[in-house]
């Protein structure tokens, strides 16, 4: 699906509120309210809208605490990824899980509470599988976030 700069002002208004009504996104980018209301369908239909949530606090849900873990493995056969990857997922600290190049193999975004709270994690990730090297790094302050992809500028 080839998108136009139409397509483009949608994502970006609903990437930004999602809970904005169709009647005041088809007045944004020019349209009546059914034409608009077809495009979102089409949008969601063709997975670029994968799909709507709400956004909460962390800091107010008292888990304030982002810690990036990488970890090295000394196992790489598609059988131990696999399940590395399943105990992983089943881990609701983890925000985040990346198969890395580099140095180390995964990356993963962890938020919990307070350090007790993540060495509670730690111990638990160590004693689900075998790995080399776990490696955790706090952040001290969030400067940047969102959730807001970068859409082409599509000129037309």
């Amino acid at each position: 699906m080839h998108l136009d700069s139409t397509d483009l002002q949608l994502l970006a208004l609903i990437q930004t509120n999602d809970s904005i009504s169709t009647e005041a996104m088809a007045q944004q980018v020019g349209l009546s309210k059914t034409p608009c209301w077809r495009r979102v369908q089409k949008l969601e239909n063709a997975g670029f809208i994968k799909r709507r949530v709400a956004l909460l606090d962390a800091d107010k849900l008292e888990l304030g605490v982002s810690v990036f873990v990488q970890v090295k493995t000394n196992q790489h056969d598609a059988n131990w990824a696999t399940e590395f990857a399943r105990i992983v997922a089943g881990f609701p600290e983890v925000v985040e899980f990346y198969r890395m190049a580099g140095e180390y193999d995964y990356l993963l975004r962890v938020l919990v509470k307070d350090i007790p709270a993540y060495d509670n994690f730690y111990k638990r990730l160590i004693s689900a599988t075998a790995l080399t090297d776990v490696t955790s790094n706090f952040a001290m302050e969030q400067i940047k976030w969102t959730t807001e992809l970068p859409l082409p500028n599509n000129q037309e």
